[in-house]
């Protein structure tokens, strides 16, 4: 036994080879950092970020380039009012007592894309027991069927109603605050549609906005991420049956963002 893994038994960590795969930012190390904490064996497969002409084009060929360009533009305005909510989230760091500072003793491996053929052998080199997904692309159906064990996404957002992007926000937009919160789930083909495995909730702050949602949501869902990838380990993943409408959403474009925020105080 190595003295890495005799201190990480003291420590009380499982035992588990878990790869997580994610493009970065504050929110994913939370998550990673609290992982960390428990399991042993930790690896990180860094994606470079999608670029925002990427992004507009593909959104673009979905829903219109008006469409395209006003949720872009709600991304500018609620990155640069990013300043205005350290407060909150410094807030909601400390009441959950996580760090989203990487950990620079936990292993990264940078790659261009998951789906890249490079990434997906370097993802299969390491032999992972779990594979873990928090702000990544979405898998293509032949990296997933590459993947051989359990592949795990964190959502913020409840499946199936909000299943995409600002799950949180538009929970509250819609009346439906008990439906503010998270998912962990499988991976399918689909966008968030594979079996939930656990989910939680939480009551955002008046002061709460599109920018610290998703970092509550992640900060309190720490413990369902543990416990699904405790499950994975010990080959006891059970989903669950959740009943209701299923839709995926999107970034809001600029002007329904200010009219929530200006009518509602949903910002």
């Amino acid at each position: 036994m190595t003295e890495i893994a005799s201190q990480d038994q003291a420590a009380g960590k499982r035992a588990g080879r878990i790869v997580v795969v994610t493009a970065g930012g504050e929110n994913p190390w939370i998550m990673i950092n609290a992982l960390a904490a428990r399991f042993a064996d930790v690896t990180v497969i860094g994606e470079q970020p999608e670029s925002k002409g990427l992004f507009l084009r593909r959104r673009a060929r979905k829903l219109g380039w008006m469409t395209a360009l006003g949720q872009l533009a709600t991304m500018i305005a609620s990155r640069f009012g990013k300043r205005f909510t350290r407060k909150r989230a410094e807030e909601i760091i400390a009441t959950y007592k996580v760090s989203g500072t990487p950990d620079p003793s936990i292993p990264v491996k940078p790659v261009a894309s998951i789906n890249d053929a490079e990434a997906v052998r370097q993802l299969r080199a390491l032999e992972p027991d779990v594979v873990f997904l928090i702000s990544c692309r979405m898998l293509k159906a032949a990296t997933l069927a590459a993947i051989p064990c359990p592949v795990i996404n964190f959502h913020a957002g409840i499946n199936p109603a909000y299943r995409g992007l600002m799950g949180g926000y538009w929970a509250l937009v819609n009346g439906d605050a008990g439906n503010f919160g998270a998912t962990v789930h499988l991976v399918d083909a689909g966008v968030d549609t594979g079996g939930v495995l656990y989910q939680s909730r939480q009551k955002p702050a008046p002061e709460d906005t599109m920018h610290t949602y998703p970092l509550l949501q992640t900060a309190a869902s720490t413990g369902i991420a543990i416990a699904a990838i405790e499950d994975a380990l010990a080959g006891n993943l059970r989903t669950v049956d959740v009943a209701g409408p299923s839709r995926q959403w999107f970034h809001p474009p600029i002007w329904t963002w200010v009219w929530n925020g200006l009518t509602r105080r949903i910002w």
